[in-house]
């Protein structure tokens, strides 16, 4: 089968190869068709180098599809099911799981440490344990989550990772309130997400901070109040706060840098909250009086803050009702052989998401 593979770390160029097959398909799994899958800022970064991830190994992690075949032991679904990829299934048992903290189960990475596809060559990784820019995976059953027949496979891959991630955000972790102040910094499909979920949340003013032109126009559609670059965002403080700060301020990058910009815009008492996935190496630093004396809340939100599973069917709830717009995000699609023009599109901030068409 045909899949995009990435040979070494701190390679940016994919190769679309025909030799690769899935493994490990048994009890417990599941095989997938992938009929669509998003593109990631988080597929750039592990390869990279910037999150972890061996190599050589399939990037994508952001797909849907339909179930092929089931394995011993798995229940709810069957041949011919449509589903959306979870790249961090919660496996039920742990402690995270048992506080009801389903986004901190490490079940999932563990699976990333076991090679889900070979070439002649040898092993080949799935990232983060999945592995969509591919025609077929497989995986275990928990990370194939059935989706209603009306929802397209492109809008449910979104669904599988960054629209969940943007919009839980706001509404789990951050919990922005009705009538409050939010700056997003960082306006990729996450940032735009985030800024979805902050206007159904009820924010009264959300500033859209990117240094992308076309990105900061996209930002106005989807809901932001005002859209400025990074140089600008220190006067948009004083104009709209007063100099006091926002209310929340979501961090959508993933360095220390943006991380303490978006600290020191943040007013006392308010809310910092990290979307960004960075570096082990990249440290972000206050200091231990201003940490004590500001009282600003600082929440690292991982895949949204909250239970995937109700996030999803949230997603999809808001979708229908038309309170977010997920069709617009996708600003390109690519089949698999364009798959670096896609990645050179995200790179340059030309494109919110790219889909996949297998």
């Amino acid at each position: 089968m045909r899949a995009a593979v990435l040979h070494e770390i701190g390679q940016d160029k994919l190769e679309v190869l025909d030799d690769v097959e899935a493994v490990g398909f048994g009890p417990g799994k599941v095989r997938l068709r992938i009929r669509a899958t998003g593109l990631c800022h988080s597929d750039v970064s592990a390869m990279s180098g910037v999150l972890p991830q061996p190599a050589p190994f399939i990037p994508g992690h952001e797909g849907a599809g339909e179930v092929l075949d089931v394995g011993d032991g798995v229940s709810g679904l069957s041949a011919g099911d449509r589903v959306l990829v979870c790249w961090l299934p919660a496996c039920g048992e742990c402690p995270s799981c048992k506080r009801g903290q389903t986004q901190l189960c490490l079940a999932g990475f563990m699976n990333a440490g076991t090679p889900n596809f070979k070439r002649p060559g040898g092993d080949v990784f799935g990232f983060a344990g999945t592995g969509t820019f591919t025609e077929e995976v497989v995986v275990g059953a928990g990370c194939a989550v059935p989706i209603p027949d009306d929802v397209p496979f492109e809008i449910a891959a979104l669904i599988g990772c960054g629209v969940t991630t943007g919009l839980g955000a706001a509404i789990n972790t951050a919990k922005v309130e009705a009538g409050s102040s939010v700056a997003v910094i960082g306006c990729g499909g996450v940032g735009i997400s985030t800024i979805q979920g902050a206007r159904v949340q009820g924010a009264a003013q959300i500033i859209a901070v990117d240094p992308v032109a076309s990105r900061r126009e996209a930002a106005l559609r989807f809901g932001a109040t005002e859209a400025v670059s990074p140089d600008e965002f220190a006067d948009t403080k004083q104009r709209i706060t007063a100099g006091e700060g926002f209310d929340y301020v979501f961090e959508v990058v993933g360095k220390s840098v943006t991380a303490r910009t978006a600290y020191e815009n943040t007013r006392r008492g308010g809310t910092l909250c990290i979307v960004g996935a960075g570096a082990m190496d990249d440290n972000f630093q206050v200091n231990m009086f201003e940490l004590f004396f500001d009282e600003k809340r600082i929440l690292p939100s991982m895949y949204g803050g909250g239970d995937v599973l109700r996030s999803y069917e949230r997603a999809i709830a808001l979708w229908r009702a038309g309170r977010i717009d997920l069709e617009s995000m996708i600003t390109h699609r690519v089949r698999l052989d364009g798959i670096n023009d896609a990645l050179d599109q995200m790179r340059t901030g030309e494109s919110l998401r790219t889909c996949i068409e297998l």
